[in-house]
């Protein structure tokens, strides 16, 4: 019995601690799903505690056979993309989410000035992706999930996430290919 199916079985029988401990393990990860989709932090956390009253609410029907991080991610990114079309905005916020993808430079002044413009190119770039596309991008290089886990996520076929990630790849790689300012190996290499 995995971990995750441990402590669900707990908190079906009224073990609050257990649930504590699922909210513990995945708040984080669930976070920055959330925070990646909406680009709010105040949303952000709002969405994270809806996920866990939802998830406790359904918790005795839950297939502890399988991770149960796909099944969370799955209520994060609905509640996330409801939450963005009830708001019609699209912030850039991603401070967080490309720090991840480009950690900042320990080197001079001048390379931290360059990773800083960097790391707003690439904001920029990906704020600039349909929400469709940035959740598929946001779920398999951030979150490592497998294609499957994602298709399961967004509740569409398989490949429909190998086309929606092939589409983002390609326009980030084309808007960072526009910026002079980033160096090809940036551009042209694994984001």
């Amino acid at each position: 019995m995995s971990e995750d199916a441990e402590l669900v079985s707990r908190t079906c029988s009224g073990d609050l601690d257990a649930f504590e401990a699922l909210y513990d393990k995945h708040k984080a990860a669930l976070y920055r799903t959330a925070l990646a989709i909406t680009g709010d932090h105040g949303a952000a956390e709002e969405i994270l505690q809806d996920c866990f009253v939802r998830a406790y609410g359904a918790m005795a029907r839950v297939d502890t056979t399988s991770s149960l991080s796909p099944w969370l991610h799955r209520i994060v990114v609905n509640l996330s993309c409801n939450w963005k079309r009830r708001n019609r905005q699209w912030p850039l916020a991603l401070e967080e989410w490309v720090d991840r993808l480009l950690p900042a430079s320990v080197d001079g002044p001048e390379h931290q000035a360059e990773g800083n413009e960097v790391r707003e190119i690439v904001r920029q770039a990906i704020g600039s992706l349909s929400l469709t596309q940035r959740a598929v991008i946001m779920l398999f290089y951030l979150q490592g999930f497998k294609l499957s886990e994602i298709a399961y996520i967004l509740d569409c076929p398989i490949g429909t996430v190998k086309s929606r990630l092939y589409y983002a790849c390609r326009a980030l790689r084309k808007k960072l290919g526009e910026e002079k300012a980033v160096a090809g190996e940036v551009a042209y290499g694994t984001y």
